[in-house]
């Protein structure tokens, strides 16, 4: 794959509460035709369409695009569990990087219902077994607790345990969360929070409390890609591209290590950052903000060293001293994140693309950080795969 990949156009809807959310339909056309209008172009103009979402029935891709026309292209429709957006986005880039197409829309959508998530279909092997056969001999099972708190709960205190950091630390993201949500129109929670509050939430799992997790959240997002001989035929200006993405399922080690940070992807995320940043020729060193996946808040904690945004052993100091934000190395999270933003799995990877994606042009408002000229996406679902994604402005290296 030779052909540069552009990103034309984004859009996203604010991100809600299941009580209060629209449909799936209305949600997936909204962000659709948001990214098409940011684009310049219309429907007609994309040749295929990839629609990702994890509860659904099957062809949701193509009833939400049909409320936008029936141009007869290609939808495919994508279940990745909470990486769903960003694997749609990286078959997107595939087909136009390829060549098979100048230009695919990426979608994501999830209409969600209040609660943890919990299995559909109970008459069959589910994809998490292994997994959870695993964390049972490492830390037994809590029927009275979330099962992905469990995973990321372990997770969290396995790195407790072998650094003896004091866990409080984990609140801390809480907080910055929502101190940048503040300044995101659509994020969910935008309330500040202390780390008292944080703390004195109820208690989910290990080290993990309620303000902790990210919450069921309903929403869409889209993207539209393009060859730099697209977006010149059709007189439009594209900013932002995709300078290198990869895509990694577990390994061996997830289970064999005996880890349970390895259980929720912590070597997937090494192993796609690292083709990243061998691809883009860019280094951690010189990334100005990420989006990444902070289901709950150790996820965040383990993500800033398996990305290498710090060494192995200095996450607890990288936040003590301000380094994962405003004024700080690395801005993680301007959104707000899943903690805060929300999380409607479908839509979630390509959130954190639109967010990026107004980064790199200067759109982010208040919460723009200085100087973006790279930026980073990290995106992760449990059983398993991880897509990682550098971003840059149009002729940088």
């Amino acid at each position: 794959m030779t052909n540069k990949v552009l990103v034309l156009g984004v859009g996203m809807t604010p991100f809600t509460k299941p009580s209060q959310s629209s449909t799936y339909l209305e949600m997936g056309q909204a962000a659709a035709r948001a990214a098409l209008v940011d684009a310049g172009i219309g429907y007609a103009d994309v040749q295929q369409a990839y629609a990702g979402y994890v509860y659904g029935d099957s062809t949701c891709g193509q009833a939400a695009l049909y409320q936008l026309a029936q141009t007869g292209i290609p939808v495919v429709n994508i279940n990745n569990n909470c990486s769903t957006g960003s694997s749609a986005l990286w078959l997107a880039r595939q087909a136009v990087a390829s060549g098979t197409v100048d230009c695919a829309l990426a979608l994501g959508f999830e209409q969600m219902v209040p609660g943890a998530l919990g299995t559909v279909y109970s008459d069959r092997p589910g994809p998490l077994e292994r997994f959870e056969r695993t964390r049972d001999t490492l830390q037994g099972a809590d029927p009275q607790s979330p099962t992905a708190a469990q995973f990321f709960g372990g997770a969290g205190q396995a790195y407790v345990d072998e650094f003896g950091i004091d866990p409080a630390i984990f609140a801390e993201i809480s907080v910055k969360a929502r101190k940048h949500a503040a300044n995101n129109p659509n994020a969910v929670f935008r309330t500040p929070v202390t780390v008292e509050q944080v703390l004195d939430s109820p208690r989910i799992y290990g080290p993990l409390t309620r303000l902790q997790c990210c919450p069921p959240t309903c929403g869409a997002a889209a993207a539209v890609l393009c060859s730099p001989e697209f977006a010149k035929r059709h007189g439009v200006r594209a900013e932002v591209e995709i300078a290198a993405q990869s895509l990694r399922t577990d390994t061996p080690s997830t289970f064999e290590s005996n880890d349970l940070r390895k259980i929720v992807g912590y070597d997937m995320t090494i192993a796609a950052a690292t083709d990243v940043y061998e691809a883009s020729g860019v280094g951690p060193e010189e990334i100005q903000v990420v989006e990444l996946h902070d289901c709950f808040t150790t996820n965040e904690f383990l993500t800033y060293e398996a990305l290498g945004l710090t060494p192995v052993g200095t996450a607890e100091q990288f936040i003590r001293d301000g380094d994962n934000t405003y004024g700080g190395r690395v801005v993680t999270n301007p959104s707000g994140g899943l903690l805060s933003k929300g999380h409607p799995l479908g839509a979630t990877g390509l959130a954190q693309c639109a967010e990026l994606v107004w980064q790199l042009r200067g759109q982010a408002g208040p919460r723009q950080v200085e100087g973006v000229e790279h930026a980073m996406q990290h995106n992760l679902g449990l059983g398993g795969a991880c897509v990682v994604t550098m971003y840059q402005k149009v002729g940088g290296r």
